[in-house]
């Protein structure tokens, strides 16, 4: 009976942690063409989302966590639009470093990995269901 509990929330931590991880995700690709609005200020940084292992005395188990959510720092690019507001004197502004491709395949494997935690909760909630229906 403790391991089902155990299972049940080593699975809801686990789902909680790829929530997280989807709601940066949509965040992302909600804005990946969200440029500045004034010469020489940045255009959204795209998110990360780091986890850890946070060991749970009382279920002596380890639960997934999420450490932090910080900002890639990784380079932006250019595109030439002289026309914008942050444009810099050669007509090019900073964009995004989202790539819409690579915020889709880390959403999908978010999603895969959150309905396998929903699979193991259910199927939990089903084996308990079956040892109180033997004990009555």
């Amino acid at each position: 009976m403790m391991d089902l509990v155990k299972a049940l929330r080593i699975s809801a931590s686990g789902m909680k942690a790829q929530g997280v991880r989807l709601r940066v995700i949509s965040e992302n690709l909600a804005n990946r063409d969200s440029l500045a609005t004034e010469a020489g200020g940045d255009p959204y940084r795209r998110k990360i989302v780091t986890f850890r292992n946070a060991f749970d005395r009382a279920l002596g188990a380890d639960l997934v966590d999420v450490r932090r959510v910080s900002v890639d720092r990784t380079e932006l690019t250019r595109k030439f639009d002289p026309t914008h507001p942050a444009a810099d004197p050669d007509g090019y502004v900073m964009v995004p470093n989202v790539n819409s491709f690579v915020e889709l395949m880390d959403m999908r494997e978010a999603q895969r990995t959150y309905n396998a935690n929903l699979n193991v909760i259910e199927v939990s909630k089903r084996m308990l269901q079956r040892a109180i229906d033997i004990l009555r």
